[in-house]
């Protein structure tokens, strides 16, 4: 019986236990064999050990439009290093830019706007002018964050602006009375945090906050939880407390603090949830720390410390195995693979005489974008690379 004529399954499981290099050796075999071992399914497990396929810890696909095996290939070069290095965007003004990422659009802010521009489907290079301009602050944009209806810009105004995405309708929440440093928003609600000592809960259906939590010290993070249950905010950590607390949403108050030997001034710039359950945070104390809240909450899980003690201004994970950072002088930004301790690749974006702080990052599965003070940087990670450090 020739190898073609066996039943589906049964190629499955003899595909299930070869590595990436035997199954791309076997898809040269012959044409119905390439177009069979070209399936998603067939990559899947190997797809889940290596860093950014897109495929989770839980088994989803983030990247579902890119197929599997090309999406390997390029993995190989995230763990490698191996990229090229571009200047999407630069000014003039020393801003204090974020982005976000949503397929082929990425949106930056700039000063008091934040520019929608798209993504060539290719070269991946952005159009030189934005094809939407949400604006409406009379300051800076501090934090925004996009849902799938709405974007959502917090400003150094102290004031809050909900963008819909689908029309030209903003809505403008008023409460903090100096900049708002952070935000975040699930479903309908939106937690934000300022520099007036406050957290505040809001809905997109009102236009003054449902609650105000008084932190005592500037929030400089926070973030909701995937069950919207819950959120956690980081704060500056100039008091004799926690700058990491987990509050309920409905009740508004802290279910508990996280970590009990942060050092004073080691507050907390960036927080993602990776799950329900974990989380990391990252911020002045040159920590990436990953806590769980099933176990004890005065330890975290695992850390990963910045070698050259820089403050880790952001942070992204791959919900697998992958952390990207950005650090606080000349625009390094680092991989880390959540199976070891040691950094595993390093870039520096600037080349300026003045050092920029990271300040947001952003990446697909084949390319990472980087804000910094005075321009908007780019590692490509596809095939015909080069080397960069």
């Amino acid at each position: 019986m020739l190898l073609t004529e066996l039943p589906e399954d049964v190629l499955y499981h003899i595909c299930s236990y070869l590595d990436h290099k035997s199954l791309s050796r076997l898809s040269q075999v012959c044409k119905s064999i390439s177009q069979f071992v070209s399936r998603d399914t067939v990559w899947r497990k190997v797809a889940k050990g290596f860093l950014n396929s897109g495929i989770t810890r839980d088994g989803t696909d983030i990247y579902p439009h890119v197929p599997l095996k090309e999406r390997v290939k390029i993995a190989q070069n995230w763990r490698d290093g191996v990229c090229r290095k571009a200047i999407l965007l630069k000014w003039k003004t020393i801003l204090l830019p974020w982005l976000q990422l949503d397929r082929d659009v990425l949106f930056l802010s700039q000063a008091a706007d934040i520019g929608a521009f798209h993504l060539h489907q290719e070269s991946r290079r952005l159009q030189r002018r934005p094809f939407e301009v949400y604006s409406g602050h009379k300051g800076d944009v501090c934090r925004f964050v996009l849902t799938d209806s709405h974007l959502i810009s917090g400003g150094s105004d102290g004031k809050i602006l909900v963008h819909s995405r689908r029309s030209e309708m903003s809505v403008v929440l008023s409460g903090h009375n100096q900049e708002v440093n952070c935000l975040d928003s699930k479903d309908s609600l939106i937690i934000s945090g300022s520099r007036d000592q406050t957290a505040r809960i809001w809905t997109l259906t009102s236009t003054s906050p449902r609650h105000t939590i008084h932190m005592f010290e500037r929030v400089w993070s926070v973030a909701i939880s995937p069950t919207v249950r819950s959120f956690v905010t980081g704060t500056a950590c100039c008091q004799n407390f926690s700058p990491l607390r987990l509050w309920d949403v409905e009740r508004s108050v802290c279910v508990c603090s996280l970590g009990s030997e942060f050092r004073r001034g080691a507050g907390v710039l960036d927080i993602v949830f990776e799950s329900p359950f974990q989380l990391f945070t990252c911020g002045y104390d040159t920590f990436i720390r990953l806590w769980d809240l099933r176990l004890n909450p005065q330890k975290c899980v695992m850390e990963w410390e910045e070698p050259h003690d820089s403050t880790l201004c952001c942070m992204q994970t791959d919900g697998n195995h992958m952390i990207a950072s950005g650090s606080s002088y000349y625009g390094v930004v680092r991989l880390w693979d959540k199976r070891q301790t040691e950094c595993l690749q390093y870039f520096q974006l600037s080349s300026d005489p003045v050092s920029s702080p990271v300040y947001c990052l952003r990446f697909s599965s084949s390319h990472l974008y980087a804000a910094l003070a005075t321009a908007l940087h780019s590692l490509d990670f596809r095939q015909n690379p080069t080397y960069i450090r």
